[in-house]
């Protein structure tokens, strides 16, 4: 990795921080140039303003768990369990999300959707494995946010890697059954 990469992935790693702590409006870009060790010359060169240096962090956390969690369509209850576990991991991709939703975009789309995911699950919906009567993109949508039930996100209850192995053991396995019942045919 050269100096600029570096520098910019200091930068991403200082700023998500920052920007889930405190939101777009809270971040302050002296703390998150003076943790990345980046000046603030260099840190606009790279990013354009603060809204800019907001998007690559989101980006960067988004594209981070679709990396580590790939959507198995023919196991779509294993991919939930999944995703909640990546959440309870990395809380700030809630937090920077709802920041985001708070600050930037009351509606529509938060995130572009991924068509990687939507075919792999129109597949499995041609194969008989998936219900065929909610688009595949639906399907998606309504998964992340089963995934999303327990996270800070919540209206009814928070958890993190605090919690007992016993509370995280029981709402994967709900979790599991309620993708099951409510998506899976096979």
């Amino acid at each position: 990795m050269d100096r600029s990469e570096a520098s910019r992935r200091r930068l991403i790693e200082a700023a998500t921080r920052e920007f889930a702590a405190h939101g777009i409006a809270g971040a302050r870009v002296d703390r998150i140039s003076r943790e990345a060790r980046v000046s603030k010359n260099q840190m606009y060169a790279y990013y354009t303003s603060k809204e800019g240096l907001f998007t690559a962090v989101l980006t960067d956390v988004v594209n981070g768990v679709v990396g580590e969690v790939p959507l198995t369509a023919e196991d779509l209850p294993g991919y939930a369990v999944r995703l909640y576990d990546a959440y309870l991991e990395r809380p700030e991709l809630v937090r920077l999300s709802m920041w985001a939703r708070l600050e930037r975009t009351p509606t529509g789309s938060l995130f572009p959707a991924d068509p990687a995911k939507a075919e792999a699950l129109g597949q499995a919906q041609k194969a008989g494995v998936v219900r065929v009567d909610i688009p595949a993109v639906d399907i998606h949508a309504l998964v992340i946010a089963l995934a999303l039930a327990w996270s800070p996100a919540s209206l009814i209850d928070t958890v993190d890697t605090e919690a007992p192995q016993v509370e995280h053991d029981r709402r994967r396995k709900s979790l599991a059954a309620a993708v099951r019942s409510a998506f899976v045919t096979a």
